[in-house]
């Protein structure tokens, strides 16, 4: 049965959510494609269909999960202006963020996997840490534009140091101490729950 262009696209729309919060959940070996399909509630041979291959959706994946994030971070800049980078990275290190890796950050989640992939791969995730850079950027007040970048940059790399760290350990209670070390280094100041 041939499927309509509406169809296939709301097909490969879900195929992208699914295979974002697996890859987040699992890595990039831990699933395969029949299991993302499966999870999709489609066959493993319409695949083809909508990717050229695993990279292809990987790097699909990749990018679509930084959009949502990027929108995320936008609107908490929206609504905080005042006080848009607390709010952005107070947001970032909350325990719900740290304990649902599949719909957490890409970075935090995959980085490591993301650096042996290819090309198209890394091209997608170095445009979108680069979106949610200039969003983190622009929500730092004051200083010249090279330093709120130079704040963001070390800023990101210490929420996605802090999340890791806090997600690897094995004892809760060092988890949640890397955690409020995190928030009171990079966040408002407040411990958030």
């Amino acid at each position: 049965m041939r499927v309509s262009r509406e169809q296939a696209a709301k097909n490969r729309e879900r195929i992208i959510d699914v295979a974002s919060r697996e890859f987040r959940e699992k890595g990039f070996d831990g699933i395969g494609v029949a299991d993302v399909m499966k999870s999709a509630g489609l066959t493993h041979g319409g695949f083809y269909g909508h990717f050229a291959s695993k990279d292809d959706l990987i790097a699909e994946a990749c990018a679509a999960s930084m959009d949502r994030s990027a929108e995320k971070w936008s609107k908490l800049a929206e609504t905080s202006p005042d006080e848009a980078f607390a709010a952005i990275t107070s947001s970032y290190l909350l325990k719900a963020h740290r304990d649902n890796k599949a719909s957490g950050c890409t970075m935090a989640a995959l980085a490591p996997d993301i650096a042996r992939q290819s090309g198209p791969v890394r091209k997608r995730f170095s445009e979108g840490t680069r979106t949610l850079l200039d969003i983190l950027a622009k929500a730092i007040p004051g200083q010249s534009e090279e330093s709120r970048r130079e704040k963001a940059l070390a800023t990101m790399a210490g929420l996605v140091g802090t999340l890791v760290l806090s997600r690897a350990v094995d004892d809760p209670e060092f988890a949640d101490e890397i955690l409020k070390a995190g928030q009171a280094a990079f966040g408002s100041g407040e411990t958030a729950e």
